[in-house]
């Protein structure tokens, strides 16, 4: 049959539709029931995928065959449980589970009707309840030399261990895990679940070296599949997060860009959230303050936090007021082990720019603590900068200089242009109260050109006021923009591609280069974040 052929392929809307096509003539039977309903779910047709699932239970327990009727009733359950249909959900999950204790049966399938209280138990903050329910669950697939089984009890004991606080011991799991998908050993739902689940496990303890490689792995697992939608998205998400860490801020901006498109039409996916608030991340380090406001909103509504990024925006609008009460409220609420690092770096700050020395000492303290228990070379600079930055506050500038020029360090062998210029401008500062003004001007002009490099205009606001001016001095060439030259620098601020901009202008795609061309020449930049920095700088935007 071709949509048999199209499965094992790995052509997931082929499947789908051809798989289809024969049920409307009546020709399928339980098993390709089972694959039309993973063919649905990996295409992101969730509901189609549920009620087929239901329908190859119902098939399988006509032939009598109890275990895979139970397995097929487990994913139907699972899927609508992770979707917040957690009645309809639950009620498929408790029939699997008296079908097993009715028939008695010894199989893989109570292996996999424990993962759903695994996961109940890591919720509640009962990690040590969920790991051993996983140990469970891996000596079961072991047992039946079940791979998607082996792989799920090997995650899920992966992700216990980290919420313990065993990272280096969990991170083995993980890895364990990963082996099992990345040599082709599991099913691509499980394989999908697996990527996805330890790429979230490594970003909470920040071992963003593992994120990478995770993602780009997933990201090349992607492209292997016709159609694949679940997780995509996410993909694209921590794809941004990375671009966004090296520097490369335009393609971070598309990547998020297509993350949110990816996810429109799949109301209640969690990671929609992620994506809208990443987008909001990305205006709010560009200065564009109004999308900014206008995607963390969209992200709350979806369900996602905003904090800290939108203290963070009150404080770069000089509402220093309103981004100190919005982040010591989110800082006294907040209590998972991924989100809390995050907010402290916020807390940071934004306390030493109220004043608050002491309480911005607490979180830097805190955020030591957290460092401590993991291999995480990011946390490392993160603290290293909070300690040279309090320092400076304190009035001891010369142990912030020694301070600061270890985080320097440390986040220039991360490769993180961004926050490197930052504690660039710190030393500085540190620079100037010392009496050592040569290197703080070196240290300015070097944040600048990185600044500028970015399009990260708040920065660059910062930079030019501590080098005395409100601006830089104007460049001979830099005037005397045409109107429809002030029409494309406008275009290019918003992120539009030449494409895009001669659709819009009704012009060719050559006549845009050469404006662009002309633009740079008289701005007197090399780049369209700079341009797009200028722009904003000089109310173009």
């Amino acid at each position: 049959m071709q949509g048999r052929e199209a499965y094992e392929r790995l052509a997931w809307r082929d499947a789908y539709e051809q798989l289809s096509a024969a049920d409307r003539q009546g020709q399928l039977e339980a098993d390709d029931l089972d694959r039309m309903a993973r063919a649905a779910y990996l295409i992101g047709a969730i509901d189609a995928a549920t009620g087929t699932w239901e329908r190859a239970h119902h098939a399988f327990l006509k032939r009598g065959e109890a275990a895979p009727a139970v397995r097929c009733a487990f994913w139907a359950g699972l899927t609508l449980v992770l979707h917040g249909e957690h009645a309809r959900g639950g009620g498929w999950l408790a029939r699997a589970q008296n079908i097993l204790e009715n028939t008695a049966l010894d199989c893989a399938e109570e292996g996999y009707l424990r993962i759903p209280m695994a996961l109940q138990a890591l919720d509640r903050g009962d990690p040590e309840a969920a790991r051993r329910s996983c140990v469970e669950i891996t000596e079961i697939a072991d047992r039946f030399d079940d791979a998607d089984l082996r792989a799920l009890g090997t995650l899920g004991q992966g992700q216990a261990l980290v919420a313990q606080g065993r990272a280096a011991q969990g991170v083995a799991m993980l890895d364990e895990a990963m082996v099992a998908v990345t040599t082709g050993e599991v099913s691509p739902v499980t394989a999908g679940i697996v990527y996805c689940a330890v790429i979230l496990a490594c970003r909470g303890i920040f071992d963003l070296g593992r994120v990478q490689e995770w993602t780009a792995a997933l990201s090349r697992w992607c492209a292997t599949q016709q159609d694949l939608k679940p997780y995509r998205g996410q993909c694209l998400v921590h794809r941004s997060e990375i671009m966004q860490l090296r520097g490369e801020w335009a393609d971070a901006m598309d990547e998020a860009r297509q993350a949110c498109e990816h996810l429109s039409d799949r109301p209640g996916d969690p990671v929609m959230g992620m994506a809208l608030y990443q987008r909001a991340e990305l205006f709010r380090l560009r200065g564009d303050f109004s999308r900014a406001e206008s995607y963390y909103r969209e992200a709350i509504d979806r369900g996602h936090p905003a904090q800290p990024g939108l203290a963070l925006l009150r404080l770069a609008q000089g509402r220093l007021d309103d981004a100190a009460a919005a982040i010591r409220r989110t800082v006294e609420e907040t209590e998972g082990a991924e989100e809390r690092p995050r907010v402290l770096v916020g807390c940071v700050e934004i306390e030493l720019a109220a004043g608050a020395v002491e309480n911005a000492q607490a979180a830097v303290d805190e955020l030591a603590k957290i460092a401590a228990g993991f291999d995480s070379p990011y946390l490392r600079a993160v603290v290293a900068n909070g300690h040279g930055s309090v320092l400076l506050a304190a009035g001891e500038p010369e142990g912030a200089c020694a301070v600061l020029r270890g985080a320097w360090v440390a986040w220039h062998e991360i490769d993180a242009p961004y926050e490197t210029a930052r504690v660039r401008l710190q030393m500085a500062r540190a620079c100037r109260r010392i009496g050592d003004h040569d290197t703080a001007e070196m240290e300015l002009e070097a944040a600048r050109r990185v600044f500028e490099q970015l399009g990260a205009v708040p920065a660059l606001k910062e930079v030019r006021q501590l080098m005395g001016r409100a601006g830089r001095a104007p460049h001979p060439s830099r005037g005397g923009l045409t109107p429809r030259e002030v029409e494309v620098l406008r275009l290019i601020a918003t992120g539009a591609s030449n494409r895009e901009i001669a659709d819009r202008l009704v012009i060719s795609d050559k006549t845009v280069a050469r404006h662009v061309s002309n633009m740079f020449t008289k701005l007197g930049v090399s780049s369209r974040a700079a341009a797009t920095a200028y722009a904003y700088e000089h109310d173009l935007a």
